[in-house]
């Protein structure tokens, strides 16, 4: 938990990028808005219904837009192309290709992700590179463009990149955040003791992070692409990921340090 007097010596050391334990930090919290709880579920696989197809891995990677059909092309890298997937390869890159939510061909696909998710290491392998040249390191580099100082606020970006999605579609993450610096017309001053330049305007990056967090939370109950619409509903119920947020920001806690308290799925707290 970080208060405003130690604010200053840890901003003049901070890096520009969550790394290390505070990386790690980031991760686990959004394996709980995933999974439940701070484990890495490679092994997970179902259809939530919310318009994607098949929901699967550590960075719930979908087959109707295509991010996990490239964590499959990298697993054939590490295999020489020949492994339990080949089969549903033509399916698998017609859904990519069309962004389809079907599953129809794929009945054979969660049982292989869990076979293979749960103690496949060229398969983990696989899931970890994609997560992290997919959404960690687009996700950063936005934060290094705002400027961002904090993790909660870099690891607020990573979450909504995984939800969200990192492309140039109206909901993906580059969007929210340029919705969110546009609305700033006029300095904002805080008390975190991080001051972000936004339109010429001096923010305060806390303020600057709640401002986002309200953009998000728009976002899912009014989704601007038709494809995410179908899944609204889903994505409505979604808020608890940025309700931990907020719980951290009411607690100061904007770097993370060793540890974190944040709010699990049900509201209630839980450490990281």
């Amino acid at each position: 938990m970080l208060f405003a007097a130690g604010v200053a010596a840890i901003l003049a050391t901070a890096n520009a990028a969550l790394c290390g334990c505070s990386k790690d930090i980031a991760l686990r919290l959004t394996n709980i808005y995933e999974n439940g709880d701070t484990d890495f579920h490679y092994d997970y696989c179902e259809n939530i219904e919310d318009g994607r197809g098949f929901t699967a891995g550590i960075a719930g990677f979908c087959t109707g837009t295509a991010d996990a059909w490239v964590v499959i092309e990298e697993y054939h890298k590490l295999t020489g192309g020949n492994d339990d997937f080949s089969p549903m390869d033509d399916v698998l890159a017609k859904y990519a290709e069309s962004g389809s939510d079907s599953v129809s061909g794929l009945e054979d696909y969660c049982s292989v992700w869990k076979k293979l998710g749960e103690s496949d290491v060229k398969f983990q392998q696989a899931q970890d590179t994609v997560r992290d040249e997919m959404y960690y390191t687009p996700s950063q580099q936005l934060a290094d463009e705002l400027g961002l100082k904090f993790d909660i606020t870099r690891g607020e970006l990573y979450d909504t990149g995984i939800q969200h999605g990192v492309g140039d579609d109206a909901d993906g993450l580059p969007a929210l955040v340029s919705d969110t610096s546009k609305s700033f017309t006029a300095d904002a001053t805080g008390d975190s003791g991080s001051t972000l330049k936004v339109n010429g305007h001096n923010v305060d990056e806390i303020v600057w992070l709640q401002k986002f967090l309200e953009v998000v939370v728009d976002d899912l109950k009014n989704p601007k692409e038709a494809d995410n619409q179908a899944g609204t509903t889903v994505w409505a119920d979604d808020d608890y990921r940025t309700k931990s947020y907020s719980y951290m920001i009411d607690a100061k806690t904007y770097m993370f340090g060793s540890s974190v308290e944040a709010l699990d799925n049900d509201g209630n707290p839980t450490t990281v």
